[in-house]
């Protein structure tokens, strides 16, 4: 295959193409590379036998001594041949085959140990230093490149095994390194697609403990795929233009260059970047120096890296502008963007908060940031929504733009999440990287804990640590754990399909709750002198859970606390799930209690028999309460099944609160009489139990009774003190809980008697709150944080469960709109305004959304007006809308799978998305295989309001011809849609008799 650079010079791949006939990197079974006998190559020779020649015994006779020792001779000339070390590109395509298939199946007797064979790199060789020259071609999207890499032998070896994927390797030369530099022989040199490797053969083993250098010269595409070097593309005044960017997490580096692609490999990287003048190039040093040539091409000059993880490194073609600002301490911030993005303004936000948190995290860990610049990249596609590469980091622009007279407080709130997210990798991941990606929630579970410290820090006034943790990752996090197909968030990675997998939000979500409940436990003083050490002690290097253990037990103890963290954290950290702790009232004049535990589970039936003997060391904090008043919290280590407590003066009328604020990553169950008597205390005086707490209740009660623990009326009991509610963070739980249900029951025939029901605990509150008016300075917060998001909670909610007050509001703010073609509904109603009057409205409406989608240039804008058309109850348009999103560049890919989730949640369009999901699978598996996070979002996406035995069935043979490449996903969505199916079996008679009996329905 040849290619054609940009200035008519043919790239011709040689016979080293590192590339695989399948999609995912793996190559044949190791069992079928074991049992394959490749013979060697022979001229074959037509030789005619004619039937009279057997009367001639002896001329037969010499006639096969004769061809046996030419046999011989070829065979011998053959591996003479096979052993050269210098793959020519002058070879036919009949060599090349040849050659190939040698190189992955002929592995002889003589090669006992097959370093290739194994998921991890064999050890003998470290990385100390990279120099990497690319020239990128944006014409025909490929690049060549040339790597040498400084090797450190460890232990004497005959093999030099580099991860390499999908490159087209030219020539590979091993040099000695000291007084003589010279070339070594080389034996031979193959690829081993099924681990993505490529191996260099050597005729005499490295000798350990010296140094050797490895050059490779290399070419590629620059791919369409989202991850390894890929291209993107924009629009510009009418233009269609083209970037290119880097995505190397976790295994994409040796998609861009031969390299040692594991974690624990650090090495410094020098890059030097060759492209077209009309281009700039970024990577994640300052550029020392740049050589213009007089072809109008120009080569960049990249600082040496400090050392860092490859999957860290990143570089960027593109012709984008930027802005900057600078830190007290010199460093420099830059966001890079589309032209257009920048002068409008859009990346004014980011920048500015840029900069105050990396003040924020260097007085926080008390370790400085450690590159010269930080440069923040918006593009318009990316698997993820950001990318941490130390010092470039990169965003999708939805989650980095943002223009404030349009943009909601919701979206302001996402678009500050991220950004936070991503600065705290600069160390979290960055400077101190995890030894293996078992341990990957060490950089993730850290960065979203701290996404709420730092948003705190920006705006106090949110209260996110507090408050939002409570909804937006624990109350979520603990859907996904209760499940029997959970998994432990330090979970062995055996296989190349495990690395994708373990970025899931167990991950991210229950690792952040684990250590915020860890902090809590110590204190911040001690929690923060912890972190300080660790950071101090393992940077530019890896850790492991266990160093991060021994650093806060080391902090405990200079604190006087001999608490053993890591006998505490490994029960939680090796054990999936975790446990429902129930308290109970004796009968008894002592006051005490009996507090147990077990393995709190959403069907029991799924439980496996190992996981009833899951135990935690549970920090129970527990308080007792009645009408007026609430005790300080005690603190009760509960270690067995079974425990019983005194904890002081508990008479008839007093209740008791476990897990206060709710610090623990655990539920609280209570026998029926005290659940009586905190729905009494919500419905009298609700502010005695704080906002935490108030919000924690709704969540437990809600899923205790999902899983069979609760009557079914103790739930819709508690959500009728919601009219005393004044606070927005129990509306949001309440909200979350009533939504899952709400999806249940859509479809069933008396859906009407339970959003009667809802709609009666919200009216008082939509109308003593009212609507927000557009303010005129067309700020975004028009009023307080609290405020406005509790308005617009309480709306939702009325316009959900159908509000004929909420409808019309929203009619007549979609019609003037219309009418005026001007646009004055308050920016964070917009998507409430916009899906109820697309789904109440005639075709029009539809199509004038869809116009707006298109003409908008505001990001957050577009976001909101594409979900619009989602909310319709016209078929017609939601598979037309489906459509377009899987065949055609009128939706952006990174929105493609959001209008398949929205489409699905939508009762109307339900069972489409599902039918299209099943249909078109072929098409996303390809579209985003590799990117397991984002299949992983669209199958649950899809499937999670999936409730009748028929579509379980239907699930069910889908997976069986075409679940392999995502299986764990759709175990999940298996178990999912089998619950949903149980709770209508089971509770939804129970669930609508309470109803129709209550007196306030």
């Amino acid at each position: 295959m040849a290619l054609d650079d940009t200035r008519g010079k043919s790239l011709s791949f040689t016979p080293m193409v590192i590339e695989d006939t399948m999609r995912n990197g793996r190559g044949l079974s190791d069992q079928w590379a074991d049992t394959v006998v490749v013979r060697p190559r022979t001229t074959e020779r037509h030789i005619t036998v004619h039937k009279r020649l057997v009367l001639a015994f002896a001329i037969s006779i010499l006639t096969l001594i004769i061809v046996t020792v030419i046999a011989v001779l070829l065979s011998v000339k053959f591996e003479e041949c096979n052993a050269d070390s210098t793959a020519s590109a002058s070879h036919g395509n009949l060599t090349k085959f040849n050659q190939s298939r040698d190189a992955l199946f002929n592995h002889r007797g003589e090669d006992s140990f097959q370093p290739w064979r194994q998921l991890r790199l064999p050890g003998s060789l470290r990385p100390l230093q990279y120099d990497l020259h690319i020239t990128v071609f944006m014409e025909n999207f490929t690049f060549s490149g040339e790597v040498s890499i400084e090797l450190q032998c460890r232990n004497s070896t005959k093999y030099v095994v580099l991860h390499a994927d999908r490159l087209a390797v030219q020539k590979a030369v091993v040099y000695s390194e000291g007084k003589k530099t010279r070339a070594l022989k080389i034996h031979r040199q193959f690829r081993y697609p099924a681990n993505q490797v490529f191996v260099i053969a050597m005729h005499r083993e490295l000798e350990s403990q010296k140094n050797y250098k490895v050059n490779i010269t290399f070419q590629a595409h620059i791919e369409d795929e989202l991850l390894g070097f890929f291209r993107s593309s924009y629009v510009l005044y009418g233009e269609k233009r083209y970037l290119a960017v880097t995505q190397f997490s976790p295994t994409h580096a040796r998609k861009a260059f031969p390299c040692l692609d594991e974690p624990i490999y650090k090495a410094t990287f020098k890059i030097s970047i060759k492209h077209e003048s009309t281009y700039l190039s970024l990577s994640n040093m300052p550029i020392e120096a740049s050589i213009s040539e007089e072809d109008g091409w120009v080569t960049d000059y990249f600082s040496r890296t400090p050392r860092m993880s490859t999957y860290y490194l990143a570089w960027a073609v593109c012709n984008f502008t930027f802005k900057e600002t600078v830190t007290d301490s010199g460093i420099s911030i830059r966001l890079y963007a589309r032209p257009d993005a920048i002068q409008r303004g859009s990346g004014d936000y980011a920048l500015h908060i840029a900069k105050r948190l990396l003040g924020f995290y260097e007085d926080y860990f008390k370790v400085k940031y450690s590159l010269p610049k930080l440069d923040l990249l918006a593009v318009p596609k990316h698997p993820y929504a950001a990318m941490e590469n130390w010092g470039l980091s990169v965003f999708v622009e939805q989650k980095i733009l943002m223009d404030p007279g349009v943009s909601s407080i919701s979206y302001l709130m996402d678009v500050t999440m991220v950004i936070v997210h991503e600065i705290c990798h600069q160390w979290f991941g960055d400077l101190v990287t995890p030894v293996w990606w078992e341990d990957v929630w060490l950089k993730e579970g850290f960065a979203h804990f701290f996404e709420f410290l730092g948003a705190d820090f920006l705006f106090p006034d949110w209260h996110m640590e507090k408050q939002r943790f409570l909804t937006d990752v624990l109350h979520e996090v603990m859907l996904l754990d209760g499940l029997a197909s959970s998994h432990p968030i330090s979970q062995e990675v055996l296989k190349a399909t495990d690395i994708d997998r373990v970025f899931d939000w167990i991950a991210y979500k229950k690792g952040a709750a684990l250590i915020r409940m860890l902090a809590n436990v110590m204190g911040q003083p001690v929690f923060q002198m912890g972190l300080n050490d660790y950071l101090i002690t393992h940077m530019y290097g890896n850790a492991g859970r266990d160093d991060l253990w021994n650093k806060f037990s080391e902090a405990m103890q200079k604190e006087g606390r001999d608490i053993n963290i890591k006998e505490v954290m490994d029960l939680w950290t090796l054990q999936m799930g975790y446990p429902v702790v129930t308290i109970t009232k004796n009968d008894s004049v002592d006051n005490s209690v009996t507090i147990s535990q077990e393995h709190f589970i959403f069907d029991i039936k799924h439980s496996a028999p190992s996981n009833s003997s899951f135990q935690w060391q549970i920090p129970l904090t527990i308080s007792v309460g009645n009408s007026s008043h609430i005790s300080p919290e005690s603190i009760i280590w509960v270690s067995n099944r079974s425990e019983s407590h005194k904890i002081g003066s508990v008479d008839d009328g007093s209740w008791l609160l476990g897990n206060i604020n709710q610090t623990g990553y655990f539920r609280v169950n209570y026998d029926l009489r005290n659940w009586r008597l905190l729905i009494e205390q919500l419905m009298r005086n609700p502010e005695v139990i704080s906002v935490g707490n108030r919000a924690g209740l709704i969540d437990d009660v809600f899923n205790l009774a999902r899983a069979g623990y609760l009557p079914q009326n103790i739930p819709l009991e508690i959500v009728r003190y919601l009219s005393q509610e004044k606070e927005f963070l129990p509306w949001h739980a309440a909200s979350r809980v009533l939504y899952h249900l709400d999806k249940l029951l859509d479809r069933t025939e008396e859906y009407n008697i339970f959003s009667e029901y809802i709609l009666k605990q919200v009216a008082s509150m939509y109308h003593r709150l009212g609507w927000p008016t557009s303010a005129g300075n067309g700020s975004v917060a028009q009023a307080t944080y609290q405020t406005e998001e509790l308005r617009r909670e309480v709306i939702m909610l009325a316009c959900s469960f159908g509000s004929k007050h909420c409808h019309q509001q929203a009619i007549t703010l979609i019609s003037e709109w219309i009418s005026s073609n001007k646009n004055r509904i308050p920016p964070n109603v917009r998507d409430i305004v916009y899906c109820t009057g697309v789904s109440l409205m005639d075709e029009d409406v539809w199509e004038f959304i869809w116009m707006k989608f298109h003409s908008s240039t505001a990001i957050s804008e577009k976001k909101v007006l594409l979900e619009a058309l989602t909310c319709s109850d016209n078929t017609f348009l939601l598979n037309r809308l489906l459509n377009l999103s899987l065949s055609s560049d009128l939706v952006p890919d990174q929105d493609v799978i959001d209008v398949i989730i929205h489409v699905g949640r939508n009762p109307h369009g339900r069972h489409l998305a599902w039918k299209n999901f099943r249909e078109k699978w072929d098409i996303l598996n390809t579209r985003y295989g590799e990117a397991l996070f984002i299949n992983s979002k669209l199958i649950n996406g899809v499937t999670e309001f999936l409730n009748t035995k028929a579509e379980l069935n239907e699930l069910k043979d889908f997976i069986q011809t075409n679940g392999g490449g995502a299986a764990a996903a759709f175990a999940r969505a298996v178990e999912i849609v089998e619950a949903n199916v149980r709770w209508h079996s089971l509770f939804e008679e129970e669930f609508f008799q309470w109803l129709r009996k209550s007196p306030t329905s």
